[in-house]
């Protein structure tokens, strides 16, 4: 059903949306459909405001578009957790679109120029093409909302096509940052999995008591999606402004174990040796 055709007071009606997940509904509060699927968003609002500082930097020198990154993982967020807490089509529709559009933005900033179509001339003509497919793909997701989240997943497989071709050309070279590349994969590949578990196998996990599987996934797939973001600009900076010089870096500053900071590009002085 689309908005079209349900109405668009009935796409706000809660469970207007054809989606429902694993979890059983108004199993905790009494007026949120999902608690832990709602809830597990908390993660893309907290975090955001804190990139937002860290790139601050990264926004005056290379792009000041990097806000707009964190901006909308915030939106994310929010938008997912409205679906999740009302399972209305409405919701399902601005958690999709929001997640289109990040992947659209990311890509309109990120995507390594030497990999840009031939056909295009340069990022601005690329740029213009991606707003016009993702504003297409907006349209076409109101109408068919059901396919949605399966059409958006196989967004992930450009994504993962390009950093395993940024790793691999810093495999030898920048140990740390191909780390954090191989972590960030780690953490797509079993969020995914939770992802397709939870849609396809719903009945399986349900009786093993196993429902918050898609709560999981919005967690691993929030690290996995910024630490990607923050390669992405890090990659971009170090190919396309190779006269800055930069380094990533982890807050709390450079902690013993990096695992447990949060990974950002940090600017210093040129030195003799870069």
């Amino acid at each position: 059903m689309s908005v079209g055709e349900a109405g668009f007071r009935d796409s706000l009606i809660w469970h207007s949306s054809p989606v429902d997940w694993c979890e059983g509904n108004y199993k905790i509060v009494s007026n949120v459909a999902e608690f832990y699927n709602t809830f597990s968003n908390l993660i893309f609002i907290i975090m955001p405001p804190i990139l937002m500082y860290l790139f601050r930097d990264y926004a005056k020198k290379v792009n000041p578009g990097i806000y707009l990154v964190w901006g909308l993982l915030i939106i994310v967020g929010i938008a997912s957790a409205y679906f999740h807490a009302t399972l209305s089509l409405m919701g399902q529709l601005l958690d999709e679109l929001s997640i289109l559009w990040v992947y659209t933005l990311t890509m309109i900033l990120f995507c390594p120029k030497r990999k840009l179509p031939k056909f295009l001339k340069n990022r601005y003509v690329f740029s213009g093409l991606l707003l016009t497919v993702g504003l297409g793909a907006s349209i076409l997701s109101v109408w068919k909302p059901y396919i949605n989240a399966f059409a958006l997943m196989t967004l992930i497989v450009p994504t993962v096509y390009l950093l395993l071709v940024e790793l691999e050309r810093v495999k030898y070279k920048e140990s740390e940052v191909f780390s954090l590349g191989i972590r960030s994969l780690v953490l797509m590949v079993c969020a995914v999995t939770l992802w397709l578990n939870d849609r396809m196998f719903c009945e399986f996990y349900t009786s093993m008591k196993i429902t918050y599987l898609h709560a999981l996934w919005h967690i691993l797939i929030f690290l996995s999606s910024y630490t990607c973001c923050v390669l992405f600009s890090y990659f971009f900076v170090k190919l396309e402004r190779p006269y800055m010089a930069c380094q990533l870096s982890y807050w709390p500053k450079n902690t013993v174990l990096n695992a447990f900071g949060i990974p950002y590009v940090e600017f210093r002085r040129k030195s003799l040796d870069d």
